[in-house]
């Protein structure tokens, strides 16, 4: 299908004149008749009637309509994806409740007439090879894996230390304390299905209880944030831990305690992603609202793995 005929035929349909058309579109009425006629022997329909006033969409020039028209903003997307700022800035945020979410929605609020397409990665591996073949223009992430560095194409920086939080339900010993601290975690079932072997995430707590000697278990199918609340709610033996910016929706009745750790705290770095050759000015502008409120190199009374990505 010719799109210069849609296009065409949706600027008649607009106008409602021939003539008119031909006007908007820069080109004579004789070559807008050529365009209609070979839409509608592609068509096997006819798509106007001749008025005293002008044309009008026959009922399947009325049908076709919508279709030429969204043909045509896909149309212009196509081209738009290919031109760096004259297209959405594609990000990836791992999910939609996470720290990297909340940054971007913060950005978007900032920045309202920049455009975004917000992607969700779950590997960091996969989120690296679209960044290098463009398909992203960035991603948050919190950590590069320890002994894997990252392509010397990719830039990155920390933008956000997440403090972990305990969560517990009622019944839990801990569910009382008003703080607690790495140290009275150990011995205490930490469950945490979903962390992914080979993750950025699974590494991280690797180190976590390698340095204080804690207990996270990963056992069992991942259903969710939902079923893992209803669970550590319903069981006393269990804990989790949860991101202090993440955001999730609490079941009423739960009973639920989120409680500071401290003594270190414990924080999940999460860092910007992006090709260093990339032109896209929103990403700039992202980087620049990223640094502003960017983490201190090493704030005191912190805790986060040696091997975390600094650039």
């Amino acid at each position: 299908m010719d799109l210069e005929a849609v296009r065409t035929f949706a600027a008649v349909a607009e106008a409602g004149q021939f003539q008119k058309a031909a006007a908007d579109l820069s080109i004579t009425q004789q070559a807008v008749s050529k365009r209609i006629a070979a839409l509608e022997r592609d068509l096997g329909v006819r798509l106007f009637d001749r008025t005293p006033r002008g044309a009008e969409p026959t009922i399947d020039g009325q049908a076709f309509l919508p279709h030429a028209r969204e043909l045509l903003r896909v149309a212009e997307r196509a081209v738009a994806s290919v031109h760096a700022g004259r297209r959405p800035l594609r990000v990836d945020v791992i999910s939609s409740r996470g720290a990297g979410s909340g940054l971007l929605r913060d950005f978007h609020r900032a920045h309202p007439g920049t455009e975004l397409d917000v992607l969700m990665l779950l590997e960091i591996d996969a989120a690296v090879a679209a960044i290098r073949s463009g398909a992203i223009d960035a991603s948050f992430r919190a950590v590069a894996m320890p002994g894997r560095r990252l392509p010397e194409d990719i830039e990155a920086v920390r933008v956000v230390d997440e403090p972990l939080q305990l969560l517990t339900g009622p019944g839990h010993a801990l569910a009382g304390a008003r703080s607690v601290t790495l140290a009275q975690l150990a011995g205490h079932r930490i469950w945490m299905p979903g962390l992914l072997p080979g993750s950025e995430w699974a590494a991280y707590y690797d180190d976590l209880v390698a340095e204080f000697g804690l207990t996270i278990e990963a056992t069992g199918p991942n259903f969710g944030s939902d079923a893992l609340l209803d669970t550590v709610a319903d069981t006393p033996a269990l804990a989790t831990f949860m991101g202090g910016l993440t955001r999730l929706v609490w079941p009423a009745g739960h009973g639920l305690r989120l409680i500071p750790v401290t003594d270190p705290v414990p924080v999940y770095p999460h860092a910007l992603l992006w090709h260093r050759d990339n032109p896209h000015p929103a990403l700039a502008a992202l980087r620049a609202h990223l640094a502003a409120a960017a983490p201190a190199p090493d704030a005191p009374g912190t805790w986060r793995p040696a091997w975390v990505v600094e650039r």
